[in-house]
């Protein structure tokens, strides 16, 4: 399979390049700096562009089957309309370059799973994350309405640790305590759900 991954430089979109490099798939990267990639890059195709420019990935989504987004900014919350911009950008260039398969990373607490969260967390979402999370609604709900085969993915509170196989995942989760989740994990669903028709049109709350 044939896949354009955005957000390749961050820490769950290293574990997908790694998946899906093990898997056989032919990978490509659109990056805004390649060298942030290291040594890795030489085994795949790196594409030097903005995930907020549709030019840019259309370029690098030419003749792929599937893109998956883990676009994420780090511990900033200014979101400078990153995934509002760079929803917009993903959908136009999927649709010129004929690409029907998009898996897209979000947040748990945004739009609807914001009512499963528990008190704490809701808190959070409301305060600290709150322009973040708003941005995140616009992208996410974009997504749906854009008429690809769509997975929008709501990960819990990511961690460093091992990828442990043995994840939650459904449409809707009820949260207890402080949930959590392996990037590593996030990613092995999110590569599996790429190669499936399984989870298109649905959401996926993913969860330890």
């Amino acid at each position: 399979m044939k896949i354009l991954i955005l957000g390749a430089t961050g820490p769950t979109g290293r574990h997908l390049v790694d998946l899906a490099l093990r898997s056989g798939d032919w990978v490509t990267a659109l990056v805004r700096d390649p060298e942030a990639l290291g040594e890795v890059a030489d085994r795949f195709t790196v594409v030097m562009g903005d995930a907020t420019s549709q030019r840019d990935v259309a370029v690098a989504a030419l003749g792929q089957d599937a893109v998956i987004s883990a676009l994420g900014q780090g511990r900033s919350l200014n979101p400078r309309a990153l995934f509002d911009r760079a929803s917009a950008a993903v959908i136009g260039a999927a649709k010129q370059q004929g690409v029907s398969r998009l898996v897209w990373m979000s947040s748990f607490g945004v739009g609807d799973t914001f009512e499963s969260a528990t008190v704490t967390q809701r808190t959070m979402y409301r305060t600290m994350l709150r322009r973040v999370y708003a941005n995140k609604k616009i992208a996410d709900d974009r997504i749906r309405a854009s008429g690809l085969d769509w997975t929008v993915v709501y990960p819990t509170a990511l961690t460093n640790g091992p990828a442990k196989g043995t994840y939650r995942v459904d449409d809707r989760l009820q949260m207890k305590g402080a949930p959590r989740i392996s990037r590593a994990d996030v990613a092995a669903f999110m590569h599996q759900a790429a190669h499936s028709s399984e989870w298109i049109g649905r959401d996926a709350v993913i969860t330890d």
